[in-house]
């Protein structure tokens, strides 16, 4: 059995064409609409197949269950608090599975802006997983652009107000794509660094941190430079002079005894170094009053 709508509870609104052209033609509303709306909860059985696409962009949110969507023959499985968008003029189907179907949030949505709003997306092939809260907000969203929608008041300030809104609801989705690829450049950062502590008494040279990390050296050095202020290695000697200045604070060991235990072997290129970048030569930062 296969079922595109008719689902217990569920919530749909397909906008009149006479409205569809009063937002298409509006100066603010013609950048971006919603056209078709609706919510299915743990629709069994649904399934839809466009073999030509569709004229819109289609966003699905899964809340809960799962479900599959296939887009120009590639499929993606979605799951819970995951969404994906359909590009618009693209073959797909999509259904939910029958062990525990998909509870979903949808909309179609069009417009001349409706591209680059699908893109902030990032252009991602497959699903986009939301946190809970994240999934509140979408929801809360969802729900209030329904809402002016459906009160059949279609007053041209309740068109603009209802389109913005599911116009920021998408653009809330791109903040965690950009999110989410900065947790990513932050992740070979603190791989790099995890790396330079295990090597603080030995010597580490660029090639073998960005083997380590798996990144280009380049790559590498750029990450550092804009997260850290930093390049990789510079960031690696300044945190063996913090350990020098940890070990002249609390051991006995003389400074060339610090300098060979953290890799040096010229006690005068330590000295040199430490000043650089402690500001005091190692002796006189041992006999600096602390505390």
């Amino acid at each position: 059995m296969r079922k595109k709508d008719g689902f217990d509870a569920e919530k749909i609104l397909v906008l009149p064409a006479y409205l569809l052209e009063q937002v298409a033609a509006h100066p603010i509303t013609r950048l971006f609409y919603v056209t078709d709306i609706g919510f299915f909860p743990k629709a069994h059985y649904h399934y839809r197949e466009r073999p030509d696409g569709s004229e819109t962009f289609i966003l699905i949110y899964c809340a809960e269950g799962e479900g599959r969507v296939s887009i120009d023959g590639v499929q993606h499985v979605l799951g819970s608090r995951q969404l994906i968008v359909i590009p618009a003029d693209t073959p797909h189907s999509y259904w939910a599975e029958s062990a525990a179907p998909w509870t979903i949030y949808w909309f179609h949505f069009n417009g001349e802006q409706a591209g680059s709003y699908a893109a902030l997306l990032g252009g991602r092939p497959g699903p986009l997983t939301l946190s809970p809260q994240d999934s509140e907000k979408f929801i809360a969203l969802f729900h209030q652009c329904f809402d002016l929608l459906s009160t059949g008041e279609y007053s041209v300030s309740r068109q603009i107000l209802a389109m913005q809104t599911a116009a920021y609801a998408i653009s809330s989705l791109g903040l965690l794509v950009d999110r989410a690829e900065e947790d990513r450049q932050m992740q070979y950062i603190h791989k790099a660094i995890h790396l330079m502590n295990l090597r603080l008494e030995q010597t580490l040279t660029l090639d073998e941190i960005a083997q380590y990390t798996q990144i280009s050296k380049q790559h590498l050095n750029h990450l550092f430079k804009s997260e850290v202020g930093f390049a990789p290695v510079d960031y690696y000697l300044r945190l063996k002079m913090r350990r020098a200045g940890q070990l002249l604070d609390l051991t006995t060991l003389s400074v060339k005894e610090v300098c060979h235990s953290l890799g040096f072997k010229d006690p005068y290129y330590f000295s040199r170094l430490f000043h650089k970048i402690i500001g005091m030569s190692p002796t006189d930062y041992r006999n600096k009053l602390k505390g």
